[in-house]
Order: structure tokens, then C-alpha cells, then sequence
């Protein structure tokens, strides 16, 4: 394995750890108050929102499957431009601030402020652009071949821009009141 496919594994371990770290985290420390996450987000909107994060975390392991295991790290253009370190970029963009929305989503519904709101919004707006990074990356890549893994993983990163775009930095942010 290439040593930066070790770098990239470590990275996504380290940071995916801090985002389950903080759902854990906050549902524990906050007993009773999942409901208050979801703000107005209900009916039909909300059973959307279920099955697209579901289909957004199959999504996140079939691109990343494929960036770690079907893309070779000393061939691989992003871009034209860009070499295989570019994902180390986007998989911290994806997954820092995620770390950081259920922390800020307590702490807006703890005590409501300017500040702490557009913070939640900003790291939704964050990952949301770390996610069209992704699938902007998936699309540019040389060489690849049109197969499969190839095909999911742009699938994959396609719903998972739909839930961090759509669902969460717009519909499920303009639905949040406190």
C-alpha cells in the first residue's frame, strides 16, 4: 500500500472518530433532546431526510472504497492539475466541521445566539462544499476506468452532496428554530 493511502486511511479514521465521537457525545450528554435536533423538520420531509442519510453514508463508503482502494495515488490527476493528496483536503473539509455541528447545535439550543448560529451554519455549508469537491474530484479524475466501483463511487458522492447541500445547509437549517 502507498504511503499516502496510509496518510488518507489515518485521516479519515482520526477525524471520522471525532464526528461519531460528537454524536456520541452529545446524545449522551443531552438524554431526551435528539428530538429538539431535528427543529421542524417532520411528515414526509423528515422521512426524506432518513433515507437520504442512509443512502449518504453507503454513499461515503463506496467513494471513499474507491478512492482508497481503486485509485493509484502515483497516477492519479484531479482536475488536470491536482495529484492524490487533493483528498486529504476534501475528506478534512467533509469531516472537521462535521465533527463540530452536533457540539454547535447543542450549544444554539443551550443558550440561542448570532454567532453560534452562523458557526452551525458555516460548518454545514463546509462539508456541503467538501462533498462537490468530492464528486468535482470523482468527475476529473484520470485515469479511470467507467466501470462499477467507478460509477458507484461518483453515485455515491452525488447523494452525499444531495444530503449535505440540500438537506442539511438548506432545507434542514432553515427549518431549525430554537
Amino acid at each position: 500500500m502507498h504511503y499516502q493511502q496510509w496518510i488518507l486511511l489515518a485521516l479519515i479514521a482520526v477525524c471520522g472518530a471525532a464526528v461519531i465521537g460528537s454524536y456520541i457525545h452529545g446524545l449522551s450528554t443531552h438524554p431526551g433532546t435528539s428530538e429538539k435536533l431535528w427543529g421542524n423538520v417532520q411528515g414526509t420531509l423528515r422521512n426524506v431526510n432518513y433515507v437520504t442519510m442512509l443512502l449518504a453514508v453507503a454513499g461515503f463508503l463506496a467513494f471513499t472504497g474507491f478512492v482508497f482502494f481503486r485509485v493509484n495515488p502515483e497516477d492519479a490527476r484531479i482536475a488536470g492539475t491536482f495529484n492524490y493528496t487533493v483528498f486529504f483536503a476534501i475528506y478534512a473539509l467533509i469531516l472537521i466541521p462535521s465533527a463540530f455541528w452536533m457540539p454547535l447545535s447543542y450549544a444554539m439550543l443551550a443558550n440561542p445566539a448570532a454567532g453560534t448560529w452562523i458557526a452551525v451554519r458555516g460548518v454545514l455549508f463546509l462539508a456541503g462544499i467538501g462533498s462537490l469537491c468530492m464528486l468535482g474530484a470523482l468527475l476529473t479524475i484520470q485515469p479511470h476506468v467507467p466501470d462499477f466501483a467507478y460509477w458507484a463511487a461518483v453515485g455515491g458522492a452525488a447523494v452525499f452532496s444531495v444530503q449535505t447541500v440540500v438537506m442539511d445547509a438548506f432545507i434542514w437549517a432553515a427549518l431549525f428554530k430554537v
